[in-house]
This record gives C-alpha cells, structure tokens and sequence, in this order.
C-alpha cells in the first residue's frame, strides 16, 4: 500500500510541476512583443532616405577581406549594427536578417554586419567573432570601432535614440530604405517594409 501510495504521489507530484512550468514558458518574450513595443518610429532617419552616405571608417573585418563602400557600388547593400548578448533586438532580429541574406544571395543582395561596442570588457576581436556566432551571421562583418561609422551615418547631432539600426542601399550607392532600431523579423510590419525595398530594387535589375 505505502508502494503504491509512493508511486502515486511521485505521479501527482510530477504532472503539478508540468502544469507549473507551462505558464512559465508561455511567459516567455515573444518576437511579437519586441516588435510592437521596442521598434522605433518609421519616420525616424527618414530624411536620409535618397541621400549617399559617405565611405565607411571600418578597418577590420571578419569572414571577409577589407571591404569598401566605393567597391560596392552597383549592387545592393543591406547593412544591420548590432552588439552583444544584452541587446535582445539584435538577437530577435537575427533571423529575420539571415533569411533576408539567404533569400536574396542568388539575386546579388549583399548583406553586411557592422558590430559596436556596448560591453563593459575590452573590445577585441575574439568577442566581435564569438558574438557572430552566436548569432549565426557567416557575412562579412565589421567592427565599427568606436562608433565612427554609426556616428557618421547615423546618430551625428540627432538624438535618434537607436543604434540598433539597418540601412538599405540601392545599387546608385543611396539609401533607399532605413529600419531605425528595435527588432525585426519575418512577421512584423518592420521587417515587411524592409523586404518590399530590398524585392524592389532587385526586381530593377536587367
């Protein structure tokens, strides 16, 4: 009898830990609630749409040779800044910027990474690569050192607010479309908005 009470304890026991864990994993952040909440205003940087930016200060690079903006002119160019493990907007959106890169390699799409610093340990090379990885970003990818692309290209004296920021550039070497910070990905009206200008720019080509 206490053998069989045992057993049915242990099984009660273990379906109540079950139950308990559901809520917890239904709880969890969703993609969803990172693109309504934490995505920046569309209109922000919308001024610099049509205007060429001026040639990246980038001098190192992972998984690729030096590159330079000039050398990329004549093919379209999607760009993403992201950091480390404690922006949950860059690990949201690495998704959506793989299956953009995969999506659209074969019709001439180059995709770029552009890491800035926001941790608190040195900044070495070691940590930029580990970073991509954990990401599953095999692009090139370079380290902004010192934010002087970003700041460049995008913060200068506007208080934007985002750093998390990806720029679209069509093969004139203008931007054609800016997703300026927060989190996209398949699904969400920003990373909608962010293809429809990628498939038309492509879709001009011969």
């Amino acid at each position: 009898m206490d053998r069989m009470f045992t057993l049915r304890f242990r099984r009660a026991a273990l379906a109540t830990l079950l139950l308990e864990a559901a809520p917890l994993r239904a709880a969890e952040p969703a993609h969803p609630e990172l693109g309504k909440i934490y995505a920046a205003p569309a209109e922000v940087g919308r001024e610099l749409v049509g205007t060429r930016p001026p040639e990246w200060m980038i001098r190192e690079w992972i998984h690729s040779k030096p590159i330079s903006l000039a050398e990329l002119r004549g093919k379209a160019v999607l760009i993403r800044w992201f950091t480390g493990p404690q922006c949950p907007y860059c690990t949201a959106s690495a998704e959506g910027i793989r299956t953009l890169a995969e999506k659209y390699r074969a019709r001439g799409l180059v995709v770029l990474g552009f890491y800035h610093h926001k941790a608190a340990t040195p900044l070495t090379r070691e940590h930029v690569e580990a970073q991509s990885r954990r990401l599953g970003f095999g692009f090139p990818i370079g380290i902004d050192e010192d934010w002087a692309t970003l700041r460049a290209w995008w913060l200068g004296k506007e208080k934007r607010g985002w750093t998390s920021v990806t720029f679209f550039l069509g093969r004139d070497g203008t931007i054609r479309h800016i997703h300026s910070g927060g989190a996209f990905f398949p699904g969400e009206p920003g990373y909608a908005a962010l293809e429809a200008a990628i498939a038309k720019e492509l879709r001009a080509l011969p």
